[in-house]
């Protein structure tokens, strides 16, 4: 599925065009929730991977330790075209045998006991920096406008399209699943991954409405929202819109959008927000009480529907033309998200 057709926050704004091109182009860097403490059974190891998907990187790390791939845990999934640095935890492996491994496109740059196992989440962002080629000749002062504009209003909080599976279908078959329609897979990890996927469509299916011409966008209500709180992560239901929304304007609180599922909170009953949330539903032909059926798989919560956008920069970059031409221009851009949001909804913004 292309995330091409969603809304963006800056349409008026002029994109830089160009694209990411070597697997050097693509940088993240984690930023962990907490540092190793230094003793225990577990092993936490900074690892930087080129051109491997996370599980890939586990697998070549936990096979050349001759350890089990369950021994290992990750805060979170790192996409394989790029140049990544990630946590990763593996059980009874000594930090001075992780370190002197020598594995293709792997190195481990760090590694310190600590006591329990990492787990999904355990992150409190990512680091990018990213080399965008043949961009326009103006391309530093529209990328400028650009991220000032989404640092001031927040980041659209869309899934990108690597939710959606190499194919685009995954959020199809998650409906097929929840459906009962068919053989289900077997193993527990796809099935989640098609429900999410299922979950992650209509998420940005309602956000995309709202940022849609004619739409609130992030920093209007449109009454009767399930708002959180920008300073401790809280929900609740706003029932005072006119207080409400002048904290939003203030960027105190954060519209947040529908996970599905029988556990969601819900918009206000009557509400405007409640109607545009059941409209996306009906569309796709479920409920949240649909999801009740596959238990734990998808018990529902809430997103926020714009993310910060921090430690900002912009730079002009000089790079080796052919012999007697003028070097192409490239841009590269420094920022850091939030954990669970996507580079790819900011590039889409930057380059459109």
């Amino acid at each position: 599925m292309s995330d091409a057709g969603w809304p963006l926050l800056t349409p008026e704004l002029p994109g830089v065009g160009g694209a990411t091109l070597a697997l050097e182009d693509f940088e993240v860097e984690e930023i962990p929730a907490y540092a190793p403490c230094g003793e225990g059974d577990h092993t936490f190891a900074l690892v930087e991977k080129r051109g491997l998907t996370t599980p890939q990187a586990i697998a070549a790390i936990a096979g050349a330790l001759s350890l089990p791939a369950s021994a290992a845990g990750y805060a979170g999934l790192k996409d394989k075209a790029g140049v990544t640095r990630q946590w990763i935890s593996l059980e009874r492996a000594r930090p001075e045998a992780l370190l002197a491994l020598s594995l293709e496109n792997l190195r481990v740059l760090e590694a310190r006991p600590h006591r329990h196992k990492l787990r999904t989440g355990h992150l409190r962002g990512n680091r990018f920096a990213i080399l965008l080629r043949g961009v326009c000749e103006d391309a530093a002062p529209r990328a400028v406008a650009i991220l000032e504009r989404l640092a001031r209003e927040g980041l659209p909080n869309y899934y990108g399209a690597q939710r959606f599976g190499r194919e685009g279908d995954n959020a199809a078959r998650g409906l097929r699943l929840l459906r009962g329609e068919g053989q289900p897979p077997r193993d527990r990890t796809t099935r989640r991954l098609l429900v999410s996927s299922l979950q992650s469509l209509l998420f940005n299916q309602v956000l995309a409405r709202r940022l849609a011409p004619g739409g609130p966008g992030l920093r209007r209500l449109l009454g009767g929202e399930v708002l959180e709180r920008a300073d401790s992560g809280g929900l609740f239901v706003s029932e005072e819109d006119a207080v409400d929304g002048e904290r939003l304007a203030r960027g105190e609180l954060v519209v947040t959008g529908p996970i599905c599922g029988p556990r969601m909170p819900l918009p206000r009953a009557g509400s405007a927000a409640r109607a545009l949330e059941e409209e996306v539903f009906a569309a796709q032909g479920v409920a949240p009480e649909s999801f009740a059926a596959l238990g734990r798989l998808a018990r529902g919560g809430r997103r926020a529907c714009a993310v910060p956008v921090e430690a900002v920069a912009v730079e002009a970059v000089s790079l080796p033309g052919e012999a007697g031409a003028p070097p192409p221009p490239a841009l590269r851009l420094r920022f850091t998200l939030p954990a669970g949001a996507y580079a790819t909804t900011l590039l889409r913004e930057v380059c459109k």
